[in-house]
């Protein structure tokens, strides 16, 4: 079994995840509570899990190297950089040596997006996107999912602001595409020039989105906005996008826009947060904001999946 993306996941293989992995959150918050050690499990001892990550990432590859530490299994993390791939190796050549050795799960970031889909149909290895180039970014959603539903008790009905470098965006896809199919309505706003083609047409079903360039009408009667950088790295121009000041001025979640939200109304972020550009350094420390709480979430989540991927090919 492998995790590639949101979209081949039915609604009730989602609601199986998160049952779980809200199951090890609740477990690691009464451990921190009582100041208990957080409990490990022997679900995947024997077992080992590769990160093999071409991209810079900190949240990502660090919670699944504790998810899977957490289950028992041995990790071993492998920089793009600092591989033979540095010396001209291919993508598959690096993934067949590292199933030689025996290992079980390939937790993989790529630039290129469908890296991780092409690996998965060459390889006996479990395969799990950890984000691939501006595609998808599937455990991103699901921990999202997780922490939306903690607050709000629920998925279904909800409205959900996503705001920023859409075009670029492996979360907004991967988010737009899970929240379409639990029942809940995305906004997309974002300058024109980071606004993918049809962008409305990017969610689980015909009117699951709604696409604004205007952010203060975006975030009129929702239940969460999230917040997304520019990412620069992949942008072909600068003139993409205005100043960052005017960026900010227009597309950010300022203290005054934050303060005129309703309450109950929760700022999300991925992260990196760029402080002052897309979400006011005050915002993101503020009672709104989740953005630790994803971040928990994000091993609660990975330990769900990683755990899925041997009940379900036994």
């Amino acid at each position: 079994m492998h995790l590639l993306g949101i979209d081949a996941l039915s609604r009730e293989a989602i609601v199986r995840l998160l049952d779980r992995a809200d199951t090890y959150f609740n477990a690691a918050r009464e451990a921190k509570a009582s100041s208990a050690p957080i409990a490990t499990s022997r679900a995947l001892a024997g077992r080992s899990v590769v990160n093999l990550f071409f991209e810079a990432s900190t949240r990502t590859r660090v919670s699944f190297e504790v998810a899977a530490k957490r289950l028992g299994a041995d990790v071993v993390n492998v920089a793009a950089q600092a591989s033979s791939v540095s010396k001209g190796e291919t993508l598959l050549d690096t993934v067949k040596n590292l199933a030689a050795m025996g290992t079980d799960v390939l937790v993989m970031r790529h630039p290129a997006s469908g890296a991780p889909h092409f690996v998965a149909g060459r390889t006996p290895l479990h395969v799990v996107n950890a984000g691939d180039g501006a595609h998808e970014h599937p455990t991103q959603a699901l921990l999202d999912a997780l922490t939306l539903r903690r607050h709000k008790g629920r998925i279904e009905g909800l409205r959900v602001a996503i705001c920023g470098d859409i075009l670029h965006s492996r979360v907004a896809r991967s988010n737009a595409l899970l929240l379409g199919k639990m029942g809940a309505k995305v906004h997309f706003v974002a300058p024109r020039t980071l606004l993918p083609a049809a962008a409305d047409e990017l969610g689980a079903h015909p009117g699951d989105i709604e696409v604004f360039d205007d952010f203060d009408m975006a975030i009129r009667g929702v239940d969460a906005v999230m917040l997304l950088r520019i990412q620069n790295e992949r942008l072909a121009s600068l003139s993409m996008v205005p100043s960052t000041a005017e960026y900010a001025r227009t597309f950010g979640l300022t203290a005054a826009r934050a303060a005129a939200l309703p309450d109950g109304v929760l700022v999300m972020h991925p992260g990196p947060i760029n402080r002052g550009v897309e979400l006011a350094g005050g915002v993101a420390d503020g009672a709104r904001s989740v953005v630790l709480e994803q971040v928990e979430a994000g091993v609660a989540v990975r330990m769900a999946v990683l755990e899925s991927l041997f009940e379900a090919a036994a």
